[in-house]
Order: C-alpha cells, then structure tokens, then sequence
C-alpha cells in the first residue's frame, strides 16, 4: 500500500513539473489564452442600477416621495435625511407665502447655503418640469461633513429641487461625490415627489 502510494505521488511531481516546463516554453506554439469578465466597478457614490425605491411620506402627510430602500434615515432639525455613504436625500417642508422663482432662489435661499456648506460653488439656476409638476433647481458643488469613522470628505454634486404648494414649499436635495453617475436614480426621486393634500 505505501509503495503504492509513493508511486502515485512521484508520478504527480513528475507531472506537475512537466506541464510547470511547458508552460514556460518559449518556442514559438501559442498557448491558450483565458479572459475572466471584469467585475462591474462603479465610481464612489454611484447608487446601483438595480436600486429599489419605496414610498415615503412624514407621518403629518401633505406629500410623498420614493426613497433608495435601505438607507439610513434620520431626523436633521426640521429635516428628514435618507443617507448610504456619501450620497444622501434630504426632505425639508415649510411654510412659503410666494412660489419660489429663480431670481428669489438665487437671491435669499443660495447665500444661506454658501453660509452653512463648506466650499460652496454655486451652479445653475432654472426652473425644471417633473412628474409631480414643477420646481426651481439649483446645482452647485459643496464639501460633505467628515466621515464620522474615517474623518474623510469628498466633493460633492448637489441638486436641490424647491416645490411649492398652497403656501408651503418642499425642498428636496440630492447630493453624491462628483463624478459618480446618479442622474437616473436621481431623476426617480425627484419624478417621483407629490402633493397629497
């Protein structure tokens, strides 16, 4: 039996140093070539294509909207935050005498955002259709607050959306690093806010 044995495994170690020999041929004989399909890498803060959406509405109710499935949410004074990583959609309600215009957007609603973000550059302003009707947006770019772990902050793309309703308004912000690609995701958030009342 251990003879045997001994056989079997010299023959392996004659084999395995044969094909070990061949493989470091460098005749002219092509060896065969194997291709493993790279795995699908997004950019940091691209929110995935197969993303699930659910309703949300506060418990006061007066509009709903469809948030990312699983992310984290949490209460920001007067705002509910829905958060994973550095991308985040932020829901604030409150009261609005007028509907917002580009011009009162630029002028009282931007330099307070330049006064609470970090590195503000403000961006485009224009008034945008959605589903839900219709809403003033501003872009601009901001740093995010530190990591709380790893002390780390990127750039950040911001779309913040103001919808106005019977003497309130709704502003909606989206934000993710710059450079990811969250245009649809983003498109079916904002597609999908509503007035209930």
């Amino acid at each position: 039996m251990r003879r045997t044995l001994s056989a079997v495994l010299t023959g392996l170690v004659i084999l395995t140093g044969a094909v070990a020999c061949s493989s470091n041929d460098s005749g002219s004989g092509s060896s065969p070539s194997f291709s493993v399909p790279a795995p699908e890498v997004n950019p940091a803060g691209d929110i995935p294509d197969n993303q699930v959406y659910v309703d949300w509405s506060p418990a006061e109710g007066g509009y709903r909207v469809k948030v990312p499935e699983g992310w984290a949410r949490q209460a920001s004074g007067a705002a509910t935050v829905f958060s994973d990583k550095f991308n985040s959609v932020r829901i604030e309600r409150s009261p609005a005498g007028r509907a917002p215009t580009v011009d009162s957007v630029r002028a009282a609603d931007l330099p307070t955002v330049e006064r609470s973000g970090t590195n503000v550059t403000v961006g485009k302003v224009s008034t945008v259709s959605r589903q839900g009707g219709s809403a003033v947006l501003a872009t601009y770019r901001a740093d995010s607050a530190a990591d709380g772990v790893t002390g780390k902050s990127v750039r950040q793309d911001v779309e913040r959306y103001v919808f106005w309703h019977k003497g309130e308004q709704v502003v909606l912000t989206l934000s993710g690093a710059v450079g990811a690609d969250n245009v649809d995701p983003w498109r079916t958030v904002t597609d999908s806010f509503r007035w209930s009342r």
